[in-house]
């Protein structure tokens, strides 16, 4: 590299990159469109920088089912696969007038950097199959900042031999997050497009992973930008590494290499400090404390899927005039039927009255118990771990205690569930149809659960399914939820998630209204959502505090019109379109399918 590279024509004079580039992402879109068209927002991914390139493979490889010899055998595959195509794009993005390494070269470096990025990528593609399983945002959203600080310490790998050594250029940083918000934005517009709209969108993505390409190699095939580590300004340099988490992008100061190029290759202790990885354990460690931290400070019962928010009465008076835009009107009756509340995972009762009970004074409202009722029929206390049932136990009890509820006054039982309570309410709906229910509201749904799974059996889907236990495991172990965390729930999602989901779905015997946080949107399908869902703007599990929410239920559960924010269903569509460039394909339509 010791050449000064051309300016002459630039990188449009890289005909063969921009042809690699587009060529590989249409194509993969083309075969989307035959054979899985509802995964079609992964193809622009094909050939972007490194990183985000393999968590494309890995997400290929986890959703199919494969014994541990097949697993194996499709996993060295898709390496020496990537390492081929990323050694020919580093080779034509090469700057025409610089020496370049040898193609042998290039291909045991990219070699060892896609076995490395696969190894460090695995547990966030596990956590991602888990979301498609129990799709609630939680999760997707700690994936996202994650999957960008393991990303951003790599996005210059392969292409020089000792990245390691080394911190990544301004350059290689701005194009692999100028990248993943093009691919967000590909996955929208691919979502709100005819399927076939798919290939030229691959297309014009494939344009932009062509210019990371050329702008990274560039900056690493100048001298003066491949600088090595210099211990005093180590703590600075890794000090981006947590501005994912905050949205911002890397300031220019923390990012600047200061030029060495008089020191020989290898010289002096500073040179061989292996930055990258060091970066990356930093990275690491920053999210396992981030984690634990979440769950220290929430605590049991006060997290995702609590709901269990203190709100004063004065809050749930009437909607301001001109505030609503968009309303589902339910004529007919004022209704005065009990109301069974089911909080959600982690959650616990029943130490006092919960805030939808004062939200609607008159009313008899009775949590529900995930540890059943006593011998006299009142529900029994539960703490946090007690929330951690299969579907069809969980089913059965909301049965048992809506029929209680109904022996004691005559009446149907309206139902308000949130999370995890949403899927014992699809479990109860498929496992006994004839329970006496008389409206349901389902807040922070979990909606199409099961559209991933992994095999029960010995041979089919075993590492997947092995693997997400494991970080199921991990994450529990700094929960307050123990290490088995919400393994059994999970398991039962991915046997029965989707059938049940489905049952329920079918000419549904009763009325139903579902309250969507917004941030939830990033794990709804990506299609229009039906009539009676309303969007507001929260967090999972957070709406049975909220009190806009715990108004539209009054409304609801009283026959009223329910009125919802203008605007906001539509910003839903469009974050769960662009959120699908980043969760696991799906090779079918979700169940139940999406609205018409």
């Amino acid at each position: 590299m010791d050449g000064k590279p051309e300016r002459a024509g630039g990188w449009k004079s890289h005909q063969g990159l921009v042809g690699v580039a587009c060529g590989a992402a249409m194509t993969e879109a083309g075969l989307l469109i035959a054979l899985a068209p509802d995964a079609r927002a992964l193809a622009p991914q094909a050939t972007a920088l490194p990183p985000l390139a393999v968590f494309h493979d890995l997400r290929w490889l986890y959703a199919s089912q494969h014994s541990w010899l097949g697993f194996g055998l499709l996993l060295a595959a898709i390496v020496l696969g990537r390492s081929a195509l990323n050694t020919v794009l580093i080779r034509l993005a090469w700057p025409k007038g610089a020496a370049a390494p040898s193609m042998r070269d290039l291909l045991r470096r990219t070699l060892a950097v896609t076995a490395f990025a696969c190894l460090l990528l695995s547990p966030l593609v596990s956590l991602t199959f888990g979301v498609a399983i129990l799709p609630f945002s939680w999760p997707f959203l700690a994936m996202i900042p994650a999957l960008l600080m393991i990303a951003l310490p790599l996005s210059h790998a392969g292409m020089v031999s000792d990245w390691w050594r080394v911190l990544p250029p301004l350059a290689a940083v701005g194009w692999l997050l100028a990248e993943f918000a093009v691919l967000s934005a590909a996955a929208a517009l691919t979502g709100d497009l005819p399927t076939a709209a798919a290939v030229p969108v691959a297309g014009l993505a494939g344009l932009v992973n062509a210019r990371a390409w050329y702008a990274t190699t560039r900056a690493l095939a100048r001298p003066q930008r491949h600088a090595r580590l210099r211990p005093g300004w180590l703590v600075l340099q890794l000090g981006w590494l947590a501005l994912p988490l905050a949205g911002a992008m890397p300031p220019m100061a923390a990012l600047e290499y200061t030029p060495k190029p008089a020191s020989p290759p290898h010289a002096g202790t500073a040179h061989r400090i292996p930055a990258a990885p060091l970066a990356l354990a930093v990275a690491i460690a920053l999210l396992i404390a981030l984690t634990r931290a979440v769950f220290v400070f929430s605590g049991p019962g006060t997290g995702p899927g609590a709901g269990t928010g203190v709100v004063p009465e004065a809050a749930y008076g009437p909607s301001a005039p001109g505030q609503a835009a968009h309303a589902v009107t339910i004529g007919g009756r004022r209704a005065h039927h009990p109301v069974l509340e089911i909080l959600g995972f982690g959650s616990s009762c029943c130490a006092r009255d919960s805030a939808l009970a004062r939200a609607m004074p008159g009313t008899q409202v009775e949590l529900f118990s995930y540890r059943g009722l006593t011998r006299s029929g009142q529900p029994l206390p539960y703490e946090p771990a007690d929330s951690n049932l299969p579907l069809p136990d969980l089913g059965d009890l909301i049965s048992a205690q809506v029929w209680r509820l109904h022996d004691e006054t005559g009446q149907p039982v309206d139902i308000v569930a949130e999370s995890e309570g949403t899927l014992g309410v699809d479990a109860m709906l498929a496992r006994h149809p004839a329970a006496p229910v008389g409206s349901v509201v389902l807040l922070s749904p979990i909606v199409a659960p099961g559209q991933a799974r992994y095999g029960n059996t010995a041979g089919s889907g075993m590492v997947t399914g092995g693997e997400l236990n494991a970080v199921v495991w991990f994450i529990g172990g700094l929960s307050p939820f123990g290490t088995s965390g919400a393994e059994r729930l999970i398991d039962s999602v991915n046997s029965v998630g989707a059938r049940f989901a489905s049952e329920a779905a079918e000419d549904p015997p009763v009325r139903v209204m579902e309250l969507v946080p917004l941030a939830d949107a990033v794990t709804l399908p990506a299609c229009h959502l039906p009539p009676n869902v309303l969007v507001l703007p929260a967090f999972h599990g957070e709406l049975l505090g909220n009190p806009a929410a715990l108004r539209m239920v009054r409304s609801f559960l009283g026959y009223r019109p329910v009125h919802g924010a203008a605007g906001l269903r539509g910003t839903a569509e469009i974050m769960a379109a662009a959120a699908a460039a980043w969760r696991m394909p799906e090779p079918n339509a979700p169940s139940p399918p999406c609205h018409s």
